[in-house]
């Protein structure tokens, strides 16, 4: 099986990389991938209005959030001109296999404390796959526009992820925050390599 690269695996602490045939399906799906990469990007706006408005009362979180939901929603914005610009339509939005398994995992019920760390988490740990996925797309596309705008997105997501952790560890015990990311990347290694891999979606 193939690892990933010592820098991408330090930098995202992701247990296994993105099967390499998905980057070629991808390409010869770029309406299904495109579309889906759009609503990725609404629903990650929209989850992050949500944390803001669950936890309203964090006044660094509120503040560190607020640019990310413009930053997303503009990202929604730019994959939908380049569906226009190549004579593409935004498809359905489909059920997210992968985004569920990880609400599955997530802590419900008991300590407040916990339910909040794995909704940072769940975030940081979504931004980090789609960085890893942006990165595969970057490198392995045939369309060179495709490739640069793919590593600009990816540069996007790195800093997302890295501010969730960040807002974890500002406000709950950082200790803690490692052995539950530790879990939480030890189960995304689990569910990455069950699906069948296919490309016309981003996770």
């Amino acid at each position: 099986m193939e690892l990933l690269s010592g820098n991408t695996k330090n930098i995202l602490g992701l247990q296994l990389p993105t099967d390499p045939r998905w980057v070629d399906l991808a390409g010869i799906s770029l309406q299904e991938i495109l579309t889906d990469h759009a609503y990725c990007e609404q629903k990650a706006a929209m989850s992050c209005i949500s944390i803001i408005q669950r936890y309203s009362e964090k006044e660094m979180l509120v503040n560190e959030l607020a640019p990310v939901v413009t930053e997303e929603w503009g990202h929604f914005r730019l994959v939908l001109q380049e569906l226009h610009k190549r004579g593409l339509q935004l498809g359905k939005q489909r059920k997210d296999e992968y985004v569920n398994k990880l609400l599955s995992f997530q802590k419900k019920g008991g300590n407040a404390e916990e339910r909040f760390l794995d909704q940072l988490l769940t975030m940081a740990l979504i931004e980090a796959r789609s960085c890893e996925r942006f990165k595969r797309l970057s490198e392995g596309l045939n369309d060179d526009y495709l490739k640069n705008f793919y590593r600009r997105f990816m540069e996007s997501e790195a800093g997302h992820y890295a501010l969730f952790i960040k807002l974890a560890e500002t406000y709950i015990d950082k200790e803690k925050v490692r052995n539950r990311w530790k879990e939480w990347l030890d189960y995304e290694a689990k569910i990455i390599s069950e699906p069948e891999v296919r490309g016309d979606r981003m996770h």
